[in-house]
């Protein structure tokens, strides 16, 4: 039990499980979040001993809440939250689209509207709700983290120049979800900066795994490195950062 547990959410593939893997080669006990159980086993088993499967659906309040117990009853307390799981779409895939091709479906005249619900649902409620039942095991820690795991794509500082290279491609979906998400991710920092718990945002980049479609500039290695930096920093590290490879500031 001297080893610090860490939850990471969307754990059983891309970004997160790359996490995962490197947290628990740091000596960290990981808790592979998935929302299909048998593949959570599946990521567990290949990270090693130190890792362990939790069927956690951000969606389902119910899965969440019985995942917060099952780790309350194995291990007491949670030290570090990595909230990775998201999602970029839910028709660019079914439709064969590429991201490009995808972009005129996007716009805010022609969004589907159950789309930007389901991307919101995960990208933002889901973080709330996570937040909100992992909080009191969190509070359990000498030194608990949180981790959101963010995007450039939602920088609304960023955006609004048009030279941007994402200035283009905000939308009400993916990019718009990412900015509500550093709003809350926000108000943790607000609720929690006088507590030991410390929150910060980190971003991937645009690394190639699923949610992108494999047309990301980084690799799933690359793309991890600022998650797994931001999630070993200290008690005694900044908080409230938006930070990208290698602690370069992102603007809000």
């Amino acid at each position: 039990m001297d080893k610090r547990i860490a939850l990471i959410t969307g754990a059983n593939q891309g970004v997160g499980f790359q996490v995962a893997r490197e947290l628990a080669n740091h000596g960290l006990t990981v808790l592979v979040g998935s929302r299909n159980h048998s593949r959570g086993e599946a990521a567990a088993k290949e990270i090693g001993s130190s890792a362990h499967a939790v069927q956690l659906d951000v969606t389902d309040r119910t899965s969440i809440a019985e995942a917060a117990c099952k780790i309350d009853a194995q291990f007491g307390r949670l030290d570090v939250l990595v909230q990775n799981a998201g999602i970029f779409s839910t028709r660019r895939e079914n439709l064969g689209l590429s991201l490009v091709d995808y972009a005129p479906l996007a716009l805010p005249s022609t969004v589907s509207l159950d789309e930007v619900k389901a991307i919101w649902e995960t990208n933002v409620f889901g973080v709330l709700a996570v937040y909100q039942e992992m909080l009191p095991l969190l509070r359990k820690s000498e030194a608990g983290s949180i981790v959101n795991v963010s995007s450039a794509m939602g920088s609304l500082n960023l955006n609004v120049d048009p030279d941007s290279p994402y200035h283009g491609m905000f939308g009400p979906g993916y990019s718009a979800s990412k900015a509500a998400m550093n709003a809350i991710t926000l108000s943790m920092m607000v609720e929690l900066e006088n507590t030991p718990i410390k929150v910060r945002l980190a971003s991937p980049a645009f690394t190639r795994t699923a949610l992108t479609g494999f047309t990301g500039f980084e690799t799933v290695e690359d793309g991890a490195r600022e998650v797994v930096r931001v999630a070993l920093l200290g008690p005694d590290e900044p908080a409230g950062t938006f930070t990208q490879w290698p602690n370069q500031t992102i603007p809000w």
